[in-house]
């Protein structure tokens, strides 16, 4: 199953050797960790997920608005290790992310679908070592998982 964890955040951003790389103000910051199971039709079903999600909040203060609704920026950060199993230990096992050219593949595919299908998409790089700040809004985090 491709996994996500979201946070809703008024401002976000990626830092690579210092470089910002991707910043967003309001919006949804997205981890996305793939499965040696998961194909682009797995990430397009995630991100439409994601897009269509009601946690802004409407004129009432009702989580009623998607990000879309919210005018809201994706930044969208690979993270393997949400395929963590702790479960036999202490040391967790990432056996279960997808191999990396794989893990690549797809993270490009849902970056590129997201482009095509938001107006605002910032990024990390697959792969690299970041340093990820955010001020969570809310707080709203939520896991999702599509198969």
């Amino acid at each position: 199953f491709m996994k996500a964890l979201i946070q809703r955040v008024s401002q976000a951003e990626v830092r690579i050797a210092g470089q910002v790389t991707g910043r967003i103000g309001a919006g949804l910051l997205v981890f996305i960790c793939a499965e040696p199971q998961d194909t682009p039709a797995t990430g397009e079903r995630l991100l439409a997920k994601i897009l269509k999600l009601r946690i802004f909040a409407d004129g009432q203060g009702k989580m009623n608005r998607s990000v879309q609704d919210a005018a809201g920026g994706l930044l969208i950060v690979s993270q393997f290790t949400l395929a963590a199993d702790a479960s036999g230990g202490n040391r967790p096992s990432f056996a279960g992310a997808a191999p990396p050219a794989l893990g690549r593949e797809l993270y490009d595919d849902f970056v590129a679908r997201a482009r095509a299908a938001h107006p605002e998409v910032a990024t990390g790089q697959f792969g690299a070592d970041m340093q990820v700040a955010l001020i969570n809004d809310g707080p709203v985090t939520i896991a999702l998982q599509m198969g």
